[in-house]
């Protein structure tokens, strides 16, 4: 990272500056390389799901139960109103995001089940890992993004700010396109 600043206190926040950064650019443009899949077990008159720790969006979830029984990604609200008595038990059909910890299902679970969920994930920062696929790949909008939040930090001028913000912007937009002409969706839903 590019800075006329050697201040101690910035210099300690720049991996922060840049695992901001990252998340910034993962929660901006899921791509399948940021994808996982975890098998999990659910309980019988329990509709909730906790996550895996490195989970960031759902993609897709099914219940196991000789065939992949896929759930449709509804609103918590909607699960409420289907099945206002959590009592009501059944094989689930909808799933929610709960809270950031949780997923809901609808109706309750009536037995205990296998799921399988398909996850949008976190990656390792370059921080710690050195290496990752969006520092070899989009290096110029890792750079930018960070440069972004370590001008928020310094309270940079205005025309900085912007300068580093559109250049981040233009390489974001590189990244989609990348991923909307590599990745064409070849997606059942």
């Amino acid at each position: 990272m590019s800075s006329d600043n050697d201040d101690t206190t910035f210099v300690n926040n720049v991996p922060v500056f840049i695992q901001n950064a990252e998340k910034r650019i993962y929660q901006a443009a899921k791509l399948p390389v940021f994808r996982k899949n975890a098998t999990s077990n659910v309980g019988a008159g329990s509709p909730y799901l906790t996550p895996p720790t490195d989970y960031m969006a759902p993609w897709e979830l099914a219940v196991v139960n000789t065939t992949y029984s896929w759930l449709l990604l509804k609103d918590v609200s909607f699960i409420r109103e289907a099945y206002p008595d959590p009592s009501y038990t059944g094989v689930p059909k909808y799933y929610a995001q709960f809270d950031v910890d949780t997923l809901l299902l609808g109706p309750t679970p009536a037995s205990a089940y296998q799921v399988e969920l398909h996850y949008f994930y976190y990656p390792e920062s370059i921080v710690t890992a050195g290496t990752t696929w969006l520092g070899d790949n989009f290096p110029n909008l890792l750079l930018y993004a960070a440069m972004v939040e370590a001008a928020a930090f310094m309270k940079s001028e205005e025309d900085i700010v912007r300068l580093y913000a559109e250049q981040y912007a233009v390489n974001m937009k590189l990244l989609q396109s990348y991923a909307s002409e590599k990745f064409r969706s070849g997606d059942y839903r």
